[in-house]
């Protein structure tokens, strides 16, 4: 569940209350979670991604999931905590370890650091002003140096160029 949250962006609430319905068919035709953040009561419609699909897939038949009408078997949010807890400890992990990490690491490592724009982040998930996703992207250095070194490697192939056109 928290591999799942890491490529929807929902928070643990969110994922408990999924049921099938909010699978919908998105404007591009493709599976989209539909779902309303219970935090801030606003929307919040994520496209599917292939790993998403796959924890979905898994738990198609999941007897939890069709006796109490979910879209995965969650655990309680203390649970979850405590095995994540347990996770980092054997993996030597210093971080403290919790659901709401997934949330964050689809915002930065998922979604902002690979391109999507932070006003299509906001929206996925669920804030209502831009300056709170603004906080997950305080943390992207690494992202700005390599967008940097894109526009650098620009400008040395125009300088390139110009120089064979000077020297001919």
């Amino acid at each position: 569940m928290f591999i799942f949250s890491c490529f929807t962006g929902l928070a643990y609430i969110d994922v408990f209350n999924l049921t099938k319905s909010n699978i919908v068919l998105g404007i591009d035709g493709e599976k989209w979670i539909s779902t309303h953040r219970q935090k801030t009561e606003s929307a919040s419609k994520i496209p599917i991604l292939p790993v998403t699909q796959m924890i979905i897939d898994k738990y198609e038949n999941h007897p939890q999931c069709n006796n109490k009408n979910k879209l995965l078997p969650i655990l309680s949010n203390q649970k979850m905590n405590a095995y994540l807890k347990e996770l980092a400890d054997i993996c030597e992990i210093d971080k403290e370890l919790t659901f709401h990490i997934a949330r964050h690491t689809f915002a930065t490592t998922v979604t902002l650091t690979n391109g999507v724009p932070i006003e299509s982040v906001s929206k996925m998930l669920g804030h209502k002003n831009l300056r709170t996703t603004q906080h997950y992207a305080k943390v992207l250095d690494r992202k700005v140096s390599e967008d940097m070194k894109i526009l650098k490697n620009k400008f040395t192939i125009i300088n390139c160029n110009n120089s064979k056109k000077q020297a001919n």
